[in-house]
């Protein structure tokens, strides 16, 4: 083997690991005593959040501070300074060792996260009036946070952040359409560093009070065989069908991203069975690696958990968290629907069968074999829905019965295998202390761009907010379609570079109070649900967006595809996401807002995936046969008349409580598109002649 060969993974799954294990807070791997430094750091932090999440009462600037330096200490420890070896700096990028500079620096740093709660008193005191000492740290702190920042998400977060800091001293030189006033050293400090209405805002309080323990819940489940578990049930359920394979990858996908915030590991957890048998049954890889990324990235919008910027919109939109949950609903599960109707047409069109059963795992089997997995599941949603605790009470309760199970499973099978007790009971504690390590690595990402965009949040709560309004006012000239259509251009730029939280919140601080007021200009209310929404799912839609979407990168990775290509043909498969945002802003029946009834509810989210059903036929060129140029604008026809029977009911006479008689038209409309198709529905035999 050639040393290119070394160098380059063999079938991809590496690349895509490493990519995962970087999103993870696994920057280093030291030797030595030094390994045990990072994991007992994280295990020292997941028992801090469970214990102030039950009996251990805290100030709230207390547990962002203490959360923070946590991140900041695991960064440090974690991520060498460059990536890459500098002649006679080695110890600027070591990666099997910790140097005792990063020792200091990651001291350093958590002591200026901590300095809010060791010297709260009298900062309390000196706000608006900081002392030396203050100033100093609250500057360190701001720097120190930026260059973890950098070395855990990249640059982009940094740089904009920098550009805020920069805009709030500099205002006052700025051309008249941007001047803003400025600000003095004292007041920015004291916003950012000794309130909670920057750095240790509302963004870093969910991070610390809510979205760790799901996280944790997460890396638990991922820990003790979830995730494989989720994709082999979804094979043997799916996999038989037409394009099975690619239908099962999106089921378990969207069961693997509720218990995990990442789309990368999602791709890395799913996408290692998935790709090669959607290879194996006929997709290009281009294509397979598309369906997953697809798959992976939409994980996110699932309800319950969404990932963590759901929390953080609960607390902007001052709702109680089941409300997100509801108004995510109906779109969250049409786009699910939509994919899994875009890889039937994607087999259709190459002619394509399932897998045979007799290669497939028994459902039956496959389903008891893992049914312990789905108890904290269905426990938790229980705790959410049901009895309506708080969502850091409900995974709490969740995590510790998901401890249990933990410690239990390795006896259990021991026992049903006739082996020894005692190592199974000492892999089921090392199982429990590993989640335990994986969940405070895994929040570290999260932590930080909550952290770090809080810097851009306390810089528009400066006194931006109204001029940032006027901006985009002037920008779309007062015209909401045009608002609307920067903000999701703008999102999915900035998103490239950011994790999905951090986008979210930019974009809400910057844009959604400016999408409720130019609306209102309009003469048209926009709900602030529907408008964080809007924010959050073009946040999303970023993380597949060319030229960098890191989650192509590693689906192209294990599928042997170029990433560039794979990226485009995701972002095609997501584009039938990507037109609910507008379909909601304008009609917020798609977010239930204000709907009570079942019946109603269930009628809006068929007419909803029926709709987008019609708009994937559009954009994918297929329905039953190949679309004829003349049918693409009447199934977007019938996609705008199931989406927004608001605006067509006005246009056939109807008031606007009698809005949903709009859907007989658009689902006759689809009725006709299905016979005029259907003479040219070409034989399976024909299609895999012609593929």
């Amino acid at each position: 083997m050639s040393s290119i060969d070394k160098n380059t993974p063999d079938n991809g799954l590496e690349l895509a690991k490493r990519m995962a294990e970087e999103e993870e807070g696994i920057g280093r791997r030291p030797e030595g005593l030094s390994k045990y430094v990072i994991p007992t750091v994280a295990v020292c932090w997941s028992l801090f959040q469970l214990a102030i999440a039950r009996w251990l009462v805290l100030d709230t600037t207390f547990t962002r501070s203490i959360h923070l330096g946590f991140a900041l200490l695991i960064v440090y420890l974690s991520y060498p300074m460059f990536r890459k070896k500098i002649p006679g700096l080695g110890f600027l990028s070591a990666t099997n060792r910790i140097p005792v500079t990063d020792y200091a620096i990651a001291a350093i740093a958590a002591f200026s996260a901590l300095y809010i709660a060791i010297d709260y008193d009298g900062l309390t005191v000196r706000y608006g009036a900081p002392i030396l000492r203050d100033l100093i740290i609250g500057a360190a702190l701001v720097i120190l946070l930026m260059e973890a920042a950098r070395r855990v998400i990249g640059p982009a977060l940094p740089a904009i952040a920098a550009v805020f800091i920069i805009y709030a001293f500099f205002g006052p030189y700025m051309p008249d359409l941007i001047a803003f006033k400025g600000v003095t050293i004292n007041r920015f400090m004291g916003q950012m560093t000794m309130s909670t209405e920057g750095i240790y805002g509302i963004p870093l309080d969910v991070s610390a009070t809510i979205v760790f323990l799901f996280v944790l819940f997460g890396a638990m489940l991922d820990k003790a065989g979830a995730g494989h578990y989720f994709i082999q049930l979804a094979l043997s359920l799916l996999g038989g069908f037409k394009g099975g394979p690619a239908k099962a990858a999106v089921m378990g996908s969207g069961l693997t991203g509720i218990v995990s915030g990442s789309s990368i590991a999602n791709i890395v957890t799913t996408g290692t069975f998935t790709i090669p048998l959607m290879k194996k049954v006929g997709y290009p890889a281009t294509k397979a690696a598309a369906v997953e990324v697809a798959a992976s990235t939409d994980g996110q919008l699932a309800p319950p958990i969404m990932g963590a910027a759901a929390f953080i919109i609960a607390e902007y939109v001052n709702v109680p968290y089941v409300e997100v949950i509801k108004a995510a609903a109906v779109p969250a599960f049409a786009s699910y629907a939509a994919l899994f109707y875009i890889t039937h047409i994607e087999a259709s069109k190459l002619g394509l069968e399932g897998i045979p059963r007799s290669e497939l795992p028994h459902f039956g089997r496959t389903l008891l074999s893992g049914i312990h997995y789905i108890l904290p599941l269905v426990f938790l949603l229980y705790e959410l829905i049901v009895v309506r605790h708080s969502p850091e009470l409900a995974a709490f309760n969740a995590i510790w019965v998901m401890g249990i199970i933990m410690l239990l499973q390795e006896p259990v099978r021991a026992y049903m295998n006739k082996d020894p007790m005692g190592p199974a009971f000492r892999r089921g504690v090392e199982n429990l202390f590993a989640a335990l390590a994986a969940g405070g690595r895994n929040m570290v990402a999260v932590a930080l761009a909550t952290a770090a965009a809080g810097i851009i949040v306390g810089v528009v709560a400066l006194g931006l907010g109204q001029l940032i309004t006027d901006i985009i006012d002037t920008l779309s000239q007062g015209n909401i379609f045009l608002m609307l259509g920067i903000t999701a251009v703008a999102s999915l730029v900035i998103g490239m570079g950011l994790p999905t939280t951090a986008t979210y919140i930019v974009m809400a601080s910057l844009t959604a109070p400016a999408i409720v007021e130019i609306g209102g200009y309009n003469d048209f209310i926009v709900p602030l649900m529907s408008a964080h929404l809007f924010c959050f799912y073009f946040g999303i839609l970023a993380d597949d967006t060319p030229p960098v979407g890191l989650a192509a990168y590693a689906a192209a990775a294990i599928a042997k595809s170029p990433p560039i290509p794979t990226g485009l043909q995701g972002f095609m498969y997501d584009i039938r996401t990507a037109i609910l945002p507008f379909m909601f802003i304008f009609n917020s029946d798609l977010i239930l807002h204000n709907v009570t009834s079942w019946s109603q509810g269930l009628l809006i989210f068929a007419m909803a995936c029926t709709g987008n059903f019609a708009f994937a036929s559009a954009t994918q060129g297929w329905f039953v046969a190949r679309n004829k140029i003349y049918e693409i604008p009447l199934f977007l026809g019938v996609t705008f008349i199931l989406m927004r029977p608001d605006a067509v009911a006005p246009l056939i006479g109807l008031p606007h409580e009698q809005r949903y008689w709009a859907y007989p038209v658009g689902l006759a409309l689809f009725g006709i598109l299905y016979l005029m198709q259907r003479p040219r529905i070409p034989k399976p035999e024909d299609v895999r002649a012609a593929a």
